[in-house]
C-alpha cells in the first residue's frame, strides 16, 4: 500500500532547452534534477516537450527523432532508481494510437505513467494537428507517491474539453501542468486568468510550470506560477531568467496548497518587450552558432536600438558597427552613429559606398537613358549597403542582424536585398513607436542579464530627430507616410485587431489614409515572406500568426 504523504516538494524546472539537441537536453534535465534534489524535491515538473525541445514542428516526422527522445527519456528514468526526486518531462511518443504530444511520469528507476495531450491547438503561431494525434481517451490522475497528480498538457487548460474538470471527477488533488506558453505583451496576465478559470471548474489548485528561452520567432518567458483553490496567487517565478525552484505543497482538511514558493516582481511592459528582443537574439544567435554579429549603423533609431540589444545580449566585443555614408548622409548622422557605438563600446568601421553606388549607376547608364532618377537610385544605395555587410558576413561568419522596425516592414519602406538583408531580426515586431518608447527606457535603465553599459547608449540626438532613410537630399519618412503615432494606430488596427476600414475611421483617422495604408500592407506581402525572422512580440506577429496570400485583390471599400 502507498504511504499518504502530508507533504510534497515540487521542484519547477523553468528552463531553456535547444529544439532537436535531444542530448544536451537530456543532460540539461540531469543537471535539473541533480539540483533539485540538493533542495529536497520529491518531485521534478520540467515544461512541455522538453526533450524534443518546443516546437520540434516536422521533426516529430522522422522515426530516427521519435527514437532518440524515446530513447533519453528511458535513460532518465533510470536515473530514479538512486532514491532521489521523481520526474515528470515532456517528450513525443509513437504508439498505436499514433504520435503524441506526451509527458511521461518516473520514479524508482522506472516509467510510471504516461499521459498524452488531448487538446491540440491550431491557430496563430501553432499547428500541432500537423504533426501530432490528440490522446484518444481523457487524462487520468497519476498516483504519485500516494498523491493523485492530474497532468494536463498546455493547451488543455486552454481549451474548452473540460479535461481539468474530467481530472477533479476522476480523483485528482494537484493539477500540475507542463507548458510551452509563447510570449506577447501582456501574456501573462491571460495566462493567470485562463488558470484561474480552470481553478473555479476543477476546484483544485494549479501549478503553471512555462518554459524559457528563443525558438526563432517565438519567446517563451518562463515565469512560472500557481494559483490556489481559493483563487490566488500562491507563488510567482522570474520572468525571462532560468531557475530551478522547490515549492512546498501540504495537504489539509481543504486539500492541497502550496506553503512555501518565490514571489518575484514582474517587469513592466517595457522592460519585457526589451528582454524579449534580448532574449530572442541571443538564443538565435547563439543556439545557431555564429560567433559574432554585424550590422549597419546609420545613426537612426532602428539600427541604434538593435546595436544596443546585440551588445546586451551578446557582449560588445561580439558586435561590429558599420557605418557606410553616401552623399546624403548627414554629418549628424556620421556623429549619431560614432556617438552610439562609442557608448556601447563596441567596434565601429565606416565603409564609404560612393564608388560601388557609382559604379552601378554608371554601369545601368545605357540601360536607364532617357528616365528619370528616383526610387530605383535610392535602392542601389541600400542594396550597396546590404552587399557590404553580407560580405563582411560571408568573410568573417558573423551574422547581419537587420533592423527594419514593423512599420516599415507592413507598408513596405524596406528594400529588398538592401536593408531586408540578414540572419534575424530583434525588432520585427516592435511599430516605431514601440521602437522610440524603448530606446528611452534603455536609456534609463540596464535590463537584468545584460552584457552592456549602463547610462545613455543611444543618442539623444538619435531620438530627437526626425526619422529619414537619408537616400535623397532633405528626406525624411513623413514625406510619404503619415506621422507615425498615427501610421502606427492604423497598422494595429489593420494587423492585430483585423478591424474594418470603418471602424478604423470611426477612431478618428482619414478615410483615404487608411484605404492608403490597407493597400501599401496588402501590397508588401511578397517582402514580407522574404524578410529574415523576428522576435514575436504582439499578439500578431508577421510570420507565424498572420498567413496572407501574395497575390490577393481584395480591399475593404467600406
Amino acid at each position: 500500500m502507498t504511504k499518504r504523504l502530508d507533504v510534497l516538494r515540487i521542484a519547477v524546472a523553468q528552463l531553456n532547452p535547444t529544439v532537436g539537441d535531444v542530448a544536451g537536453n537530456l543532460a540539461k534535465a540531469r543537471e535539473a534534477r541533480a539540483d533539485a534534489a540538493r533542495q529536497g524535491a520529491d518531485l521534478v515538473l520540467f515544461t512541455e516537450l522538453f526533450i524534443a525541445g518546443y516546437p520540434p514542428e516536422d521533426l516529430v516526422l522522422k522515426p530516427a527523432f521519435l527514437a532518440a527522445c524515446e530513447r533519453a527519456v528511458k535513460e532518465f528514468a533510470e536515473d530514479t532508481a538512486d532514491g532521489g526526486p521523481g520526474v515528470i518531462i515532456g517528450t513525443p511518443l509513437k504508439r498505436e494510437s499514433g504520435t503524441h504530444n506526451s509527458v511521461v511520469v518516473a520514479d524508482g528507476g522506472k516509467i510510471i505513467a504516461e499521459r498524452f495531450k488531448v487538446d491540440l491547438p491550431n491557430y496563430g503561431e501553432f499547428d500541432e494537428k500537423r504533426v501530432f494525434q490528440a490522446g484518444p481517451d481523457m487524462p487520468g490522475p497519476v498516483n504519485f507517491r500516494g498523491v493523485r497528480l492530474g497532468i494536463p498538457i498546455c493547451e488543455d487548460i486552454w481549451g474548452d474539453l473540460g479535461v481539468c474538470e474530467t481530472l477533479a471527477e476522476s480523483g485528482a488533488e494537484i493539477l500540475v501542468v507542463p507548458n510551452g506558453s509563447p510570449y506577447y505583451r501582456g501574456k501573462l496576465d491571460v495566462r493567470h486568468q485562463v488558470v484561474i478559470r480552470q481553478v473555479i471548474e476543477s476546484g483544485l489548485p494549479l501549478l503553471f510550470a512555462n518554459q524559457l528561452g528563443g525558438q526563432d520567432e517565438l519567446i517563451f518567458d518562463g515565469a512560472s506560477f500557481a494559483i490556489s483553490a481559493a483563487k490566488t496567487l500562491a507563488f510567482q517565478m522570474s520572468q525571462f531568467e532560468e531557475a530551478v525552484v522547490t515549492t512546498l505543497w501540504k495537504r489539509g482538511e481543504e486539500g492541497w496548497a502550496c506553503a512555501d514558493g518565490p514571489m518575484s516582481k514582474i517587469p513592466d511592459k517595457e522592460e519585457a518587450d526589451y528582454r524579449a528582443c534580448m532574449l530572442g537574439l541571443r538564443d538565435y544567435v547563439n543556439k545557431n552558432g555564429f560567433k559574432n554579429v554585424v550590422l549597419g549603423l546609420s545613426g537612426g533609431i532602428d539600427s541604434a536600438i538593435c546595436a544596443a540589444l546585440a551588445v546586451d545580449a551578446l557582449g560588445e566585443e561580439r558586435l561590429r558597427a558599420v557605418m557606410m555614408p553616401y552623399r546624403y548622409t548627414s554629418k549628424d548622422s556620421l556623429k549619431d552613429a560614432e556617438d552610439c557605438a562609442r557608448a556601447l563600446g563596441c567596434r565601429y568601421d565606416i565603409v564609404p559606398i560612393f564608388e560601388p553606388v557609382d559604379g552601378f549607376n554608371h554601369t545601368l547608364t545605357q540601360l536607364f537613358e532617357g528616365t528619370k532618377e528616383g526610387i530605383t537610385e535610392e535602392n542601389l544605395q541600400s542594396r550597396a549597403r546590404g552587399t557590404i555587410l553580407m560580405a563582411i558576413s560571408n568573410k568573417f561568419g558573423s551574422m547581419v542582424v537587420t533592423t527594419g522596425n514593423k512599420s516599415e516592414m507592413s507598408v513596405g519602406y524596406a528594400t529588398l536585398y538592401g536593408d531586408m538583408n540578414g540572419g534575424f531580426n530583434p525588432i520585427k515586431d516592435l511599430y516605431k513607436m514601440q521602437v522610440y518608447a524603448l530606446s528611452a527606457w534603455r536609456n534609463t535603465t540596464v535590463p537584468p542579464g545584460a552584457l552592456g553599459p549602463s547610462g545613455e547608449v543611444i543618442p539623444k540626438n538619435i531620438i530627437d530627430k526626425a526619422p529619414s532613410a537619408e537616400l535623397r537630399e532633405n528626406q525624411t519618412d513623413q514625406d510619404s507616410l503619415p506621422p507615425y503615432p498615427v501610421l502606427d494606430d492604423i497598422l494595429e488596427c489593420l494587423v492585430e485587431n483585423e478591424m474594418g476600414v470603418d471602424e478604423i475611421v470611426a477612431r478618428g483617422h482619414n478615410r483615404e489614409t487608411v484605404h492608403r495604408i490597407e493597400h501599401l500592407l496588402y501590397v508588401a506581402e511578397y517582402k514580407r515572406r522574404q524578410a529574415a525572422p523576428g522576435v514575436k512580440i504582439t499578439r500578431k506577429n508577421f510570420g507565424r500568426d498572420r498567413r496572407y496570400p501574395i497575390t490577393n485583390r481584395f480591399r475593404d471599400r467600406g
